[in-house]
C-alpha cells in the first residue's frame, strides 16, 4: 500500500522508543524492553539508540541495570530533533521535489507542497517528548 507521507522504520522506532524512555524517566530503559514494546529487532534498536547517544540526546549505561535515559529534559526534545538525528537535517527550499527548474511557467502544485512541507516541519518541531508524559 502506498502512502503520501512515509516515515522510515528507523525514524519511527526512534520516535516511539524515545517516548517510552521519556515515560520511564529517570529510570533506564534497555533495548530488550524497547524491542518487546515496539515489536522490533533489538539489534536494530540498539543501532538507532547508539546514534541517538552519539548525538547527545540520550545517555547509555552498560551492565545488568543499564539502558538509556534522556540526556536533557523531555520538554526540550522535539520530534524534529529526533527525526533529523536519524534521517538528516531537513532543508526547506522552494521545491520539495528538489527541482531547479520547472517545465511549467507556474508550479502545477501552486505552492501546496511547499506549504505542506512547512506544516509538517512546524508540527514536528512543536511535538515534544513531554507531550506523552502523564
Amino acid at each position: 500500500m502506498s502512502h503520501l507521507i512515509n516515515i522510515s522504520e528507523a525514524a519511527s522506532l526512534a520516535l516511539h522508543g524515545l517516548v517510552l524512555v521519556a515515560q520511564q524517566s529517570p529510570n533506564t530503559v534497555n533495548a530488550k524492553y524497547l524491542a518487546e514494546k515496539l515489536d522490533a529487532s533489538e539489534a536494530h534498536l540498539a543501532k538507532i539508540f547508539q546514534r541517538l547517544s552519539k548525538s547527545g540526546l540520550v545517555r547509555s549505561f552498560r551492565g545488568p541495570t543499564g539502558g538509556f535515559v534522556l540526556n536533557k529534559p523531555a520538554e526540550e526534545i522535539s520530534f524534529l530533533d529526533i527525526y533529523e538525528i536519524v534521517e538528516s537535517k531537513i532543508i526547506l527550499n522552494d521545491c520539495p521535489l528538489d527541482k531547479t527548474g520547472c517545465t511549467f511557467e507556474n508550479c502545477i502544485f501552486d505552492d501546496a507542497l511547499i506549504n505542506i512541507s512547512n506544516n509538517i516541519y512546524k508540527t514536528f518541531k512543536n511535538i515534544k517528548l513531554s507531550n506523552f508524559i502523564e
